[in-house]
């Protein structure tokens, strides 16, 4: 992923907004929030979606209405970058954020409302209200059993959250730390196809800083 270049003029000033944004992080982790220049087109980027910023989103070939698979290897600073986002950018395209192995542990206690909860959504005034998550951290819980019967909790709620993507247009974000080929593996050729659709593909390089050390 690369800058637009030439520079674009947009309703929105990045040199206004990236520094507070690196401020905003850095009082946020308690420590200096450092962009590797590789990384900063993916932070903007992020930052333009979550603006909704159409001009930015033409430029860079990413489009507003799917939402984002954040890929990379451990400790790359996926989760952290939505977590901030979620700060940051205040009601603008407010999102929930679960980690993948919470909701299979809630599967493991509750059952199959726990699908419709995390897809369909839970119900608010007679009536189910759908929310836009990113589920954090995909691949990294397992198959789970809910009185002996086997089920894949992650792709039955990513494959009735892209049936509403394709009706309602709801948005969903991830993070991961799977190739394709893993997701396609353990998910299944069906889901990682409704994946491409569904989602804009942020990558972080593979040789990316551990910046949890």
């Amino acid at each position: 992923m690369n800058f637009p270049t030439p520079p674009i003029e947009t309703r929105y000033d990045y040199y206004k907004i990236i520094p507070e944004f690196k401020k905003f992080a850095s009082q946020y982790i308690g420590k200096n929030y450092l962009i590797p220049d590789e990384e900063k087109p993916i932070v903007f980027a992020t930052i333009a979606w979550m603006l909704q910023d159409d001009l930015v989103a033409k430029e860079m070939d990413f489009d507003l209405q799917k939402g984002i698979l954040l890929s990379g290897p451990i400790g790359c600073g996926k989760t952290t970058l939505f977590k901030l986002m979620q700060k940051f950018i205040g009601n603008k395209n407010k999102f929930g954020m679960v980690s993948t192995r919470q909701i299979v542990s809630e599967f493991m206690q509750s059952g199959y409302q726990i699908l419709e909860n995390y897809s369909k959504g839970n119900f608010a005034h007679d009536a189910r209200k759908a929310k836009v998550y990113c589920f954090d951290d995909l691949g990294i819980e397992t198959s789970s059993k809910y009185y002996g019967n086997d089920c894949n909790v992650m792709a039955e709620i990513l494959l009735t959250r892209y049936d509403l993507f394709k009706e309602k247009g709801l948005i969903t974000h991830l993070t991961t730390n799977l190739s394709a080929a893993e997701i396609e593996s353990i998910y299944g050729n069906r889901l990682r196809s409704r994946m491409r659709e569904m989602f804009n593909l942020f990558g972080y390089d593979q040789n990316s800083t551990d910046k949890r050390k």
